[in-house]
């Protein structure tokens, strides 16, 4: 198969670290539900989760962490990764 870019995509991806209360982390793993969240996982470590998410642009990306993920009464901190590189796709034969 062959790597071609794919040129259409302008989403905006970001990994979303998060400390909860203890023993909350599944409430928030559960935020995979909100819309632009691909992905929430609870991890072990310094943070409790990590979220994935995509939008279209940094307006859209800011409201879903300031005014939902961060307004989760269980969020203690959020730290945020914005991607610079998507790897490339892989194209249909």
């Amino acid at each position: 198969m062959e790597l071609v870019k794919d040129l259409r995509r302008k989403a905006i991806r970001a990994f979303v670290l998060v400390t909860v209360k203890p023993g909350t982390s599944e409430e928030i793993v559960r935020s995979r539900r909100i819309k632009g969240v691909k992905m929430a996982n609870s991890v072990l470590g310094r943070y409790d989760a990590v979220l994935v998410i995509e939008a279209e642009n940094l307006e859209e990306l800011k409201k879903t962490i300031y005014e939902i993920i961060e307004r989760h009464p269980n969020v203690i901190h959020t730290e945020t990764l914005i991607s610079i590189f998507h790897p490339p796709t892989l194209s249909p034969p």
